[in-house]
């Protein structure tokens, strides 16, 4: 079978510029000739084609090399061009046509391979959608059988890094191509403490800019050594590409203290930005759950059901008696710092579903009996959120929030005022104010979040899915640094004025200048930071989403 460009992506194999390439495998073999290197995944052999040269640099006999070089692939397409490609540089390597999963590590009467001196590679990163049936189960029995625990949503690459590690001796080397997700995603936690407990040593080394051609990931290089573990620390190295690989040396960087949970996603930012958001938001800021709690939405089973619009009220004659009033599913309609009854009031005259059936339990009029009839005709009555509660029709509902929280997001949540006092579905969250907060915070939360430090705070707290969006949950959403209660004062006593003005900016779309402006009264005038770590604040959270949404520009 052909091996097209396609499958290759399908699979998750992007092969590994030159420049990376030849710095791992300069780890990995460290200037030993009798090291022995391994590639779980190698492909076309981009790996052990650059290992091989250095082992010979360094001393390593030709016809030592097949006991040197082990590879494993399981298509053997890319082994038979592998093997062409170190034949044409007079080089050999050990080749296994497998499934790595299959290969049981060194100690078991079945191994085929013996103990590592360094493991390097690129690992395929396939998505837990497609990461699935046989294969997944044997990935995740092979990160078990080394502690490492993963949940179902772990792409292929994580469970492959941990299995190539039980083939390496404990004084070994990692070097290997990973996800920039190592740092930003949930499922990764378990493999970024593994990391520290495995290891001694832990380098990263995080780029600029976009290192494989067709693939829309950034990467990480984790290159690692010594039995662990690790003082709590990694060495940090920040480069635009990998051209600047050369000039770099492996015990160069910055030591940062790692977290004893949590993703590291403010490892993305450069040790200024990082260090003075942590200062800031330590110094001058609060968690959202300080002011109140984050709650889910309205579960139904059925939203295209239960939410309806006023032309479908009116069709099936239903009272508005029998309907809530609700924020329509989705956020797109939240533009400004609140949502008015004014706006629910357009929303309805436009079409928008702005209600949610509520009938009594005992309701027995011919009106709700015909619509009912037409959700039993569509089997809505057999959804499970629909199946468990009686009557199917009768979804539970939530009391009015304080304030609607987007916790799907593409430039970033935002916290709106429910001045309108309508319910709302599972599309958002809502956040209840404590006692002693219903006032002030309801009017100012919303502006004043749309500062800089709070952007950086939901980049760090949340979790980037596919297309560049924002996802936070009640607890991530309860982490939320927003600022403290006496900086919230007294930037609402100076930006009170112009609210509405910058909820017009915002509702157009302007917010760019909304956030500036925050930024001068929250962080400047308030807080007191100097221009220079005010504009740094702003550069922090401009690079961290544009990292997320994957292009060069805010």
């Amino acid at each position: 079978m052909i091996d097209t460009a396609e499958a290759r992506k399908t699979r998750g194999a992007f092969f590994t510029p030159e420049p990376i390439a030849d710095y791992l495998a300069a780890w990995a073999v460290d200037g030993d000739p009798q090291a022995r290197v391994l590639d779980p995944t190698c492909g076309e052999a981009v790996f052990l084609l650059s290992a091989g040269r250095y082992l010979r640099e360094a001393g390593c006999p030709p016809e030592e090399l097949d006991d040197r070089l082990f590879g494993v692939d399981l298509h053997p397409s890319s082994l038979d061009a592998a093997i062409g490609l170190l034949e044409k540089e007079n080089l050999d390597a050990h080749l296994i046509a497998s499934d790595f999963f299959e290969l049981s590590s060194p100690g078991h009467l079945d191994s085929q391979l013996p103990l590592m001196d360094a493991v390097i590679g690129n690992p395929p990163f396939v998505r837990y959608q497609q990461h699935s049936g046989e294969s997944r189960k044997l990935s995740a029995a092979a990160a078990l059988a080394q502690g490492v625990r993963l949940s179902g949503l772990a792409s292929s690459w994580a469970a492959s890094v941990v299995h190539a590690c039980s083939f390496l001796k404990p004084e070994g080397r990692l070097a290997m191509v990973l996800p920039a997700e190592l740092l930003t995603v949930n499922y990764a936690e378990p493999i970024r403490r593994w990391l520290l407990r495995r290891f001694a040593n832990v380098h990263l080394v995080l780029f600029e800019d976009l290192q494989f051609e067709g693939a829309l990931e950034k990467v990480v290089l984790v290159v690692a050594e010594g039995e662990g573990p690790s003082p709590g620390a990694f060495s940090l190295h920040y480069l635009r590409d990998a051209e600047q690989l050369s000039s770099l040396g492996p015990f160069d960087g910055i030591s940062v203290p790692t977290k004893d949970e949590g993703k590291w996603t403010d490892l993305l930012l450069s040790s200024r930005h990082r260090n003075l958001f942590r200062a800031v938001e330590a110094e001058h800021f609060a968690e959202l759950a300080t002011y109140g709690r984050p709650e889910l939405g309205t579960v139904t089973g059925a939203n295209d059901f239960f939410a309806i619009s006023d032309a479908t009220r009116e069709k099936f004659g239903l009272d508005e008696k029998q309907l809530v009033k609700i924020s329509p599913p989705g956020t797109r309609h939240l533009r400004g710092v609140s949502f008015k009854e004014a706006d629910w009031k357009a929303l309805r005259k436009a079409g928008e579903r702005v209600w949610l059936l509520r009938p009594s339990s005992d309701d027995q009029s011919d009106a709700l009996a015909r619509y009912v009839a037409v959700g039993e005709e569509r089997d809505v009555h057999t959804a499970y959120k629909c199946r468990i509660r009686d009557p199917w029709w009768r979804p539970p509902t939530v009391a009015p929030p304080d304030l609607f929280f987007t916790y799907m997001s593409h430039r970033y949540p935002r916290l709106v005022a429910n001045s309108a006092g309508a319910t709302f579905l599972n599309s958002m969250h809502g956040i209840r104010l404590k006692e002693g907060f219903r006032r002030l915070p309801r009017a100012a939360l919303p502006l004043l979040a749309l500062n800089s430090v709070t952007m950086i705070g939901a980049e760090v707290n949340g979790r980037s899915y596919g297309g560049g969006i924002l996802k936070m949950e009640p607890r991530e959403a309860a982490r939320l640094p927003v600022p403290a209660p006496g900086h919230l004062l007294k930037a609402w006593e100076r930006i009170k004025p112009e609210a509405a003005k910058l909820d017009t900016r915002l509702r157009g779309g302007i917010w760019t200048n909304v956030v500036k402006r925050v930024d001068e009264v929250l962080l400047r005038e308030v807080m007191g930071l100097d221009s220079a770590d005010a504009d740094a604040l702003a550069d922090g959270a401009a690079s961290l989403r544009a990292r997320r949404i994957g292009q060069g520009s805010t």
